[in-house]
């Protein structure tokens, strides 16, 4: 029988509140375990300052030492961040898919033969983990391609987008993996009869989102038809407002959907400029990793496959997130 992947991870969590762990065990269960993680982005990104608020939570209440690295989403500073971690000899690593598993295997099957746990979070790594989930390798996030059809369905019927409207799709389908949920946006409207542009995201727009200004004010100014633009990018979904005021577009005109919360995607919505975000929580794709880890290294559990997302954020449910998203959390 198949469980549910979240349902085993709630009971788990439920298990480690209760009497099977007591509290004040579980408050130590980290004590004396070193982790490195890779949060994905830059410093002071705001995507991944969420994960790693979430992992600092994780590791300030089960008191193991961390480690943040930062990759400026760029797959070869990941593959340098792990060889660096690994020469470090922590017990774990947290990393991000985005290089895919080919590129990941021999780094990660050195870890494991010197004892070195891993585990992933928000792009997925199925085949390593397949291989090491027995060794505590799990998986924190979302399914990338489930993550950009939902979003797409979604907007097709909040908005009744229709045969022969035109959308953009601004993202990253050259990544293994994590170019998927690109790919779906794209197959889902083309199934629904929507005409689909599409831009890859840059390096340099990828690791400085306010450089894309230019790129997409260029787009809109030479395709005055598009109705809408999916940022397949939390850091590009935070510019949409200012990517639309630089096009001299108002918030009715356009319709922006995207992925992933800040405080800058919170005042788009308000504002209207923001239309439609997918909500794949990136504070618990910070905080389970390192709950894995420990609960791995101390209690010999095996990887757990936890999806974060599912939910989208809009304007008639900005008002009870926003808070949470000045605080980091959301």
């Amino acid at each position: 029988m198949k469980i549910k992947k979240w349902s085993l991870a709630l009971t788990l969590l439920v298990l480690l509140s209760t009497n099977v762990f007591a509290a004040d065990a579980l408050k130590q269960s980290g004590k004396g375990i070193k982790i490195w993680f890779d949060t994905g982005g830059p410093v002071g990104g705001s995507y991944n300052t969420v994960v790693q608020n979430g992992a600092q939570q994780a590791a300030t209440d089960l008191g193991c030492e961390i480690e943040f690295m930062y990759s400026n989403w760029s797959p070869q500073k990941m593959i340098e961040n792990l060889k660096k971690a690994i020469a470090a000899g922590p017990d774990g690593v947290v990393v991000m898919g985005h290089p895919g598993d080919d590129a990941y295997a021999p780094l990660i099957k050195e870890a494991e033969e010197k004892g070195i746990i891993i585990t992933s979070a928000d792009t997925e790594l199925p085949k390593l983990m397949a291989q090491y989930q027995a060794a505590g390798f799990g998986y924190a996030g979302v399914s990338n391609y489930g993550r950009g059809k939902a979003l797409a369905s979604e907007a097709i019927n909040r908005f009744a987008l229709k045969k022969g409207d035109r959308a953009l799709v601004w993202g990253l389908q050259s990544r293994p993996t994590r170019g998927l949920s690109s790919r779906a946006i794209i197959e889902t409207l083309q199934a629904a009869g929507i005409e689909v542009d599409y831009m890859e995201i840059s390096s340099e727009i990828d690791k400085d989102a306010s450089l894309g200004t230019s790129v997409i004010a260029a787009y809109l100014s030479s395709n005055p038809d598009c109705d809408i633009v999916f940022t397949d990018h939390g850091a590009l979904t935070a510019q949409q407002e200012n990517f639309f005021r630089a096009a001299g577009l108002g918030p009715d005109e356009i319709i922006g959907a995207g992925f992933s919360l800040s405080p800058a995607t919170a005042a788009g919505i308000k504002s209207g400029y923001v239309d439609l975000v997918g909500d794949g929580q990136p504070y618990l794709q910070g905080y389970l990793p390192v709950l894995q880890i420990v609960l791995t290294k101390r209690f010999g559990f095996s990887g757990l496959e936890v999806q974060t997302g599912g939910g989208f954020i809009h304007k008639g449910n900005i008002d009870l997130i926003e808070p949470l998203a000045k605080k980091g959390i959301r």
